[in-house]
């Protein structure tokens, strides 16, 4: 009764197909999902299943092969894409094995094949979507068309060759990029290290203008944000210390996609973006 109770929850919320689950045996029992899982926090459970779906038999091992994962999650390359990759590492603790289902697997990898390609790896043969059951199985489904409609269709960060980052200019040279531009962004750059020893980003970001359609400036900062982690190459040339760094991203919105042409870096004391920031409100293009 329990478990009829659970099947329903997940089927009232678009993503469970009903059908026969994979039985657990014995040897599995359930942990609370680490700290250093990051990924797989507020996903609506707390504790998974070990070993997972991924083989990994400790929590060591699941840590360690998780945190390769870490950073393409916080893409955000596909809305489902911490649903899919936690349904490998922390499998919730239900009576059985969900999967995701291979149409789930098929979005994410067409949306984030890219962005690993971008980083130099391809999709991986361990999350070959093959290996998932069908849709008519019980398992975790992608999003419903439904859903799609409901939801406002935001353009999206792609893997582009770095722009180029100018430090001399005059602020009526900047007001004629932002004339030929849809966006204009300060962002806040600072690096450190993890526990593991790779390279993490603190970015902050302010909307300076935006002239794309019905855009929203929060929509447009985590955009950007986006952008500077799918373009982590682009990135650590912005930071080439640990010292916190600014810029004033500039760019347009070109077939539903977001790329930057051109990085300004902002100094203290900088007179003339100042400037130009501040005569871009009066400014009339030619």
């Amino acid at each position: 009764m329990f478990l009829t109770a659970k099947i329903l929850f997940f089927a009232v919320n678009g993503l469970l197909r009903v059908a026969m689950g994979f039985d657990i045996g014995l040897s599995t029992k359930c942990v609370v999902i680490p700290k250093e899982m990051g990924m797989c926090h507020k996903i609506g459970y707390s504790e998974m299943r070990l070993p997972n779906l991924m083989g990994h038999t400790s929590m060591a091992e699941v840590i360690l092969k998780s945190t390769t994962w870490q950073h393409l999650a916080h893409t955000e390359c596909h809305p489902h894409v911490r649903t899919f990759l936690c349904s490998l590492f922390a499998p919730i603790c239900l009576d059985t094995f969900i999967h995701p289902c291979r149409s789930m697997c098929v979005a994410v990898r067409d949306s984030c094949a890219p962005v690993l390609a971008c980083h130099g790896h391809l999709w991986p043969d361990s999350l070959d979507c093959n290996r998932f059951p069908a849709d008519e199985d019980m398992c975790l489904a992608s999003l419903t068309k439904e859903y799609k409609y409901l939801h406002k269709v935001l353009p999206k960060p792609a893997c582009q060759t770095c722009p180029a980052v100018e430090e001399f200019f005059t602020h009526k040279r900047v007001l004629e990029v932002f004339c030929d531009s849809n966006f204009a962004v300060k962002v806040k750059l600072s690096k450190k290290r993890t526990v593991f020893g790779d390279q993490e980003y603190n970015i902050e970001c302010q909307v300076e203008f935006i002239t794309q359609g019905s855009l929203l400036p929060y929509e447009t900062q985590n955009m950007i944000q986006q952008w500077l982690l799918i373009n982590e190459n682009c990135t650590q040339r912005m930071t080439p210390t640990h010292r916190p760094m600014v810029y004033l991203l500039v760019g347009n919105i070109e077939e539903g996609t977001i790329l930057v042409k051109q990085a300004y870096r902002w100094q203290r004391r900088d007179s003339q973006l100042t400037l130009a920031t501040q005569k871009w409100r009066y400014h009339k293009c030619l």
